[in-house]
């Protein structure tokens, strides 16, 4: 029995030596990522990450604040869930040194109802729920002011709020919310404009669902983040190359059928290079 014992603990002391030897060479990858699409899209690579000998640990956050928290004080070693004008706001408003390295989608943000079928429809008076973090409340309203229910003292400022509104011809009211509770309330208001990322994960799609649909066009490219001084960690470049394929490409189109574009042109592409030049200068 006492050997038996000494042979179980030997065994276990290997696992875990082992398991501890691959975490401090670096092969363990951590990255927080919101469900849907991010945390699918990294799933998608992983066995090809681990061809290259890395284990991907995706970590789920359901928020917007938690992940950029947790990649600044060193529980996760990169995010993928956000937009370059969240992260240059938030970044600010906290102090924290994060930088973007690679472009992987675009999800354009909508006008969801259940009540309505057309931004016509929606009478005087009504309530549309918005997010509450500055970058996503300045996008739904462009996209409010681009469909003619408002008007913006200035279109192009990703910041604006509803003080910066100059007619309401409808005396739209407006509920700010955080992002992830937008789905819930849509019973109880006109219309709510919405993620993406939230809205597939409440079974809506987007393509045909949404009342208007930001355009193919928008800045708001969603982006794989670390800490400033990580970008050209080997793990992370490894992520970005398993990311920016054409399988990784033709995944996203198929699997979202329309409702996420990718933002890359694949490094496996012929045009790559070249293409790289032009679409990589907003970092």
């Amino acid at each position: 029995m006492i050997k038996k014992t000494i042979l179980v603990l030997a065994v276990f002391a290997l696992v875990l030596s082992g398991s501890l030897a691959v975490q401090a060479d670096g092969h363990v990858l951590k990255v927080g990522a919101t469900p849907v699409p991010h945390a699918e899209i990294l799933e998608f690579v992983k066995d090809d990450l681990a061809a290259e000998g890395i284990e991907l640990e995706v970590v789920e956050f359901t928020d917007y604040v938690t992940p950029n928290l947790a990649l600044d004080d060193g529980s996760i070693d990169a995010n993928y869930f956000q937009h370059v004008p969240y992260l240059e706001q938030f970044s600010a408003d906290r102090g924290l040194d994060l930088v973007p390295v690679t472009k992987v989608h675009i999800e354009p943000i909508g006008l969801y109802s259940d009540k309505y079928t057309d931004v016509n429809q929606i009478p005087e008076g009504s309530k549309i729920a918005v997010p509450n973090d500055p970058s996503n409340e300045g996008r739904a309203l462009i996209l409010l002011h681009n469909n003619g229910l408002i008007t913006l003292d200035d279109p192009s400022d990703l910041n604006a709020t509803p003080l910066d509104i100059v007619e309401n011809t409808k005396n739209i009211k407006f509920e700010e919310l955080e992002a992830a509770q937008l789905p819930r309330v849509l019973p109880d208001v006109a219309g709510a404009v919405i993620n993406t990322n939230y809205a597939l994960e409440a079974d809506l799609n987007p393509v045909d669902d949404a009342l208007v649909l930001e355009s193919s066009e928008s800045p708001y490219v969603n982006i794989l983040v670390v800490r400033a001084g990580d970008e050209d960690n080997e793990n992370i470049q490894k992520l970005i190359e398993v990311l920016n394929t054409t399988k990784v490409r033709e995944f996203i189109l198929e699997e979202y059928e329309g409702a996420i574009v990718p933002a890359f042109t694949p490094i496996d592409s012929e045009e790559a290079a070249e293409d790289a030049k032009r679409t990589n200068t907003i970092f």
